[in-house]
């Protein structure tokens, strides 16, 4: 009876000087070696992005030429990469003959197995070489590393956006299926993603169970007491590698970013508008359906967005939460503060694409460019006369009702301007106000 021979195994003489790992060739050292020096050699000629490994270019190519060369015997479905077939064979596997000897969990491979007992016993056997970070399996460890390299990987085939991981990848898809494999148990409705459906139980157990240890404020997800921590210790771990600017939550790290691409990833249904947030395109679209859900307790007016109504209630409480640290001049809103402090630094940081006039607000870009434009977009509704500002026509109106809403708290004699009574004031105190105070007047 012959004895069953060993595999015959290549060596591991070529080591790595850096993290000490070791390879069979010295042509796999030198392309792991790029994973340090961050070199990418191999270019696409369509998008000229680049790639450390001449495989990741053939499989990134791929996404231009849609091209799907590797085909399920089974179902004949057709993909990009090999890996993906192969993950998408186990939907074919009926048979799953390992189980855990704990939970009694089954599989149909022995590595699945494998990885799946390390849940059990916590061990983190793979550790990147960059962080430190230790992980159980070393597809995990695989997928952290694209976080170093900013690899992409994994290409959706419809859209081709590219993701440091497949499960990423998988999440995204479901966006162009619209399939929502998560059902709740309690009220049946259904999510896209698994930690959405977590979410969204705990709306039905009321549970918080992660307390601050500052302010006691209790969360239902350990997420969001990490999110509101950094409100006490002022951290900003998400960087922009762009501005540089920094950011308590990865989230709005990424909404910061459509800023510098231009993204704009949610769509109106309705007028097909896009935002580069889905909060944006939630209040965008109360412009549509008239709706004003949030209510002033004090005199009943209703706004569109909280925020709004936030400010309104000022009015009421007289309250100027925000204070100039040049001057200490107060006001009642956080962008008249911003608007205020360009008096002190001369910054003008919206500049018009015809003529390069540079405005230190955005809003006043805005109107200068119907200059350009000749846009007049408010109609009066009585006499039909266009204006280029919303507050002209305002004023505008006032000539149809004689409308006088302005007073004076001197003479009481009354105004249909406001920077009418401003200069009627001036008459009683002999002072000039500069041009922002007085624009501050008139919207405070």
């Amino acid at each position: 009876m012959h004895s069953k021979e060993k595999p015959f195994t290549l060596e591991k003489t070529f080591s790595c000087n850096i993290c000490n790992k070791a390879f069979a060739k010295n042509s796999h050292l030198k392309t792991h070696l790029r994973v340090h020096t961050k070199e990418k050699p191999f270019a696409c000629d369509m998008c000229k992005k680049r790639f450390s490994q001449k495989s990741d270019l053939k499989v990134h190519f791929r996404t231009h030429t849609n091209e799907k060369p590797f085909a399920c015997d089974i179902c004949n479905k057709t993909f990009s990469q090999n890996s993906n077939l192969k993950t998408h064979l186990w939907t074919h596997m009926k048979e799953k003959p390992f189980a855990c000897d704990l939970c009694n969990k089954v599989f149909p491979l022995n590595s699945h197995l494998i990885s799946h007992l390390r849940t059990h016993t916590k061990e983190k056997t793979f550790t990147c070489n960059i962080c430190c970070k230790i992980f159980s399996q070393n597809s995990h460890l695989k997928a952290h590393l694209h976080m170093h390299t900013k690899e992409k990987p994994f290409a959706c085939d419809v859209c081709n956006k590219g993701f440091s991981q497949k499960s990423a990848l998988k999440r995204h898809f479901r966006m162009h299926t619209k399939e929502k494999p998560f059902a709740c148990i309690i009220c049946n409705k259904t999510f896209s993603q698994s930690s959405n459906l977590k979410t969204h139980l705990l709306t039905h157990t009321k549970e918080k169970p992660f307390a601050c240890d500052i302010c006691n404020k209790v969360f239902s997800l350990n997420s969001h007491l990490t999110s509101h921590s950094r409100t006490h210790t002022k951290e900003k771990p998400f960087t922009c590698d762009i501005c540089n600017k920094g950011f308590s939550k990865n989230l709005h790290l990424k909404m910061h970013l459509w800023l510098h691409t231009k993204e704009k990833p949610f769509a109106c249904n309705l007028c097909n508008k896009g935002f580069s947030r889905k909060s944006d395109l939630k209040v965008h679209f109360r412009t549509h359906t008239k709706e004003k859900p949030f209510a002033c307790n004090n005199c009943n007016k209703v706004f569109s967005q909280k925020s709004n109504l936030k400010t309104h209630l000022r009015t009421h409480s007289k309250e100027k939460p925000f204070a100039c640290d040049i001057c200490n001049k107060v006001y009642s809103r956080k962008s008249h503060l911003m608007t205020h402090l360009r008096t002190h630094t001369n910054e003008k940081p919206f500049i018009c694409d015809v003529c390069n006039k540079g405005f230190s607000e955005k809003s006043d870009l805005d109107k200068h460019f119907r200059i350009h434009t000749n846009e007049k977009p408010f109609l009066c509704e009585v006499c039909c006369k266009k204006f280029s500002q919303k507050s002209n026509l305002n004023k505008h109106l006032r000539t149809h009702t004689n409308e006088k809403p302005f007073s004076c708290d001197v003479c009481n004699k009354v105004f249909s301007h406001k920077s009418s009574l401003n200069r009627h004031n001036q008459t009683h105190t002999n002072a000039k106000p500069s041009k922002v105070d007085a624009f501050m007047l008139v919207t405070n």
